[in-house]
């Protein structure tokens, strides 16, 4: 059989990176659940008619076929899911009589999206979403919420290279191209928003000759756009510029409030920005918008976004809004385990190796380890009756940093932490190790260096 090649944009990791994916997990669902939000998990394959409800998705999609298929269509109708909101909006509506409204859900899965891999997107991710989601109306204090969330869950990934959430609100940018007679405001969202990809003479003239506005108006819009502030000084920016839109009321005083109420989570590695040229999904958001920028990392673009929108899912007689934020977590990892190496500090998730004498003292062993696994450490049994120097060698090359030694003549079994050389006497339905040393811990080359130094 020929060496197979790797599958471009399905990421495979090894262990040593997969124990860290899980404690991310871990840490994100933890986070999620300390805030009350439910677990969720929908199925993987959605109706085609229901992901391509808005066209522009159509080439994204993965379809269901089977190898025999003998429909028309050439496949069953079904597509994997390219996000997490499709199956969730889905949801909401088959299970409304049985949810308790607002209703708070977390999400951790994967999806695919059929698009060309490159270095920070891939054909199949995994994705970390929170939102919550009422019946005909959502008060806005809830868009403050999923916004600490999501901060208070990064926090905690201490691992991670400081990181900015930008904040904008959909009614203030509206109700500023109101203010100006913009005569096509979607239009002029449209184009400011390439900002991050154009120089800003092109999107001036670009604003005048796609978006119909004068050069005076197209100034003002760009001078919005260039507002940034992290807490709620650029209210008083805003006023500056002299335009008034009851719209624009309601979204300056929204924003404010969301920079404001997260201002105890922001730390040196944590901030949040009012960005006033973010937009996001122009068909989509109605209020409240997120991207999120990894220092060092802008090139991935935004690694967590989302916002408010108003009609997440209706039955022609219900609506449903919500507010919701994604964190991308294949796109965040991956690209910090091939440029940091980012992995745990362990192959496996063992705490402790069971050194083994000679194969005789096998089941001895396993009852060893049996009794430290009954209180919670993980442990395995030496695989080989090797001299111990190799079982320790073993060890290290696992990053497994104890090492059991089964007593001998009646003596006590001893225990060694390989990493000082430290060896006592240990009773396996007592000993325990440092709380540190339960888990994994997760690095990168820089904190390797770090450490040596």
């Amino acid at each position: 059989m020929a060496k197979p090649t790797a599958l471009s944009g399905f990421p495979e990791l090894l262990p040593a990176q997969r124990i860290a994916e899980q404690q991310v997990l871990r840490t994100l669902a933890e986070t999620f659940e300390l805030h009350g939000f439910a677990p969720l998990e929908t199925r993987a394959v959605e109706p085609l008619d229901q992901l391509l409800r808005k066209g522009e998705t159509s080439k994204e999609v993965y379809v269901l076929r089977r190898l025999q298929e003998t429909s028309p269509e050439g496949h069953a109708g079904l597509g994997l899911h390219f996000d997490l909101t499709v199956p969730f909006a889905r949801f909401v509506l088959e299970n409304a009589g049985r949810l308790e409204f607002p209703f708070r859900r977390h999400q951790i899965q994967k999806v695919w999206r059929g698009e060309r891999p490159q270095e920070g997107r891939y054909r199949e991710f995994t994705q970390a979403d929170i939102d919550v989601v009422g019946r005909d109306v959502l008060p806005f204090h809830h868009d403050v919420e999923v916004a600490r969330v999501m901060l208070d869950a990064l926090g905690r990934l201490d691992f991670l290279p400081a990181l900015t959430l930008q904040v904008n609100n959909r009614k203030l940018i509206q109700g500023f191209y109101q203010g100006i007679g913009a005569p096509d405001v979607d239009e002029v969202m449209r184009v400011v928003d390439k900002l991050d990809k154009l120089p800003e003479d092109e999107v001036r003239r670009l604003l005048v000759i796609e978006a119909g506005l004068t050069d005076v108006q197209a100034g003002a819009a760009l001078g919005l756009a260039a507002i940034s502030a992290s807490d709620d000084s650029f209210v008083a920016q805003v006023r500056a510029l002299g335009v008034t839109d009851p719209l624009l009321d309601e979204g300056l005083e929204e924003l404010a409030a969301v920079v404001r109420r997260c201002a105890d989570l922001v730390s040196d590695r944590v901030r949040i920005v009012a960005d006033l040229k973010i937009a996001r999904g122009l068909d989509y958001y109605t209020g409240t918008v997120f991207e999120t920028r990894l220092e060092g990392y802008e090139w991935l673009g935004s690694i967590c976004s989302g916002g408010r929108y108003d009609s997440l899912a209706s039955d022609g007689r219900t609506t449903y809004p919500g507010v919701g934020i994604s964190l991308g977590v294949t796109r965040l990892l991956v690209p910090l385990m091939q440029r940091e190496g980012l992995a745990a500090d362990r192959q496996v998730p063992s705490v402790v190796l069971v050194a083994l004498p000679d194969e005789d003292a096998r089941e001895a062993c396993d009852a060893t380890a049996q009794r430290l696994r009954r209180r919670g450490i993980p442990c395995e049994v030496a695989a080989a009756a090797q001299k111990f120097g190799k079982q320790i060698r073993y060890a290290e090359r696992r990053g497994i940093p104890y090492v059991w030694f089964p007593g001998t003549d009646g003596g006590p079994d001893e225990v060694k932490d390989i990493r000082s050389g430290d060896q006592q006497s240990a009773d396996p339905d007592a000993w325990t190790p440092p709380p540190a040393d339960l888990t994994a811990r997760i690095t990168t080359s820089s904190t390797e260096q770090g450490a040596s130094r």
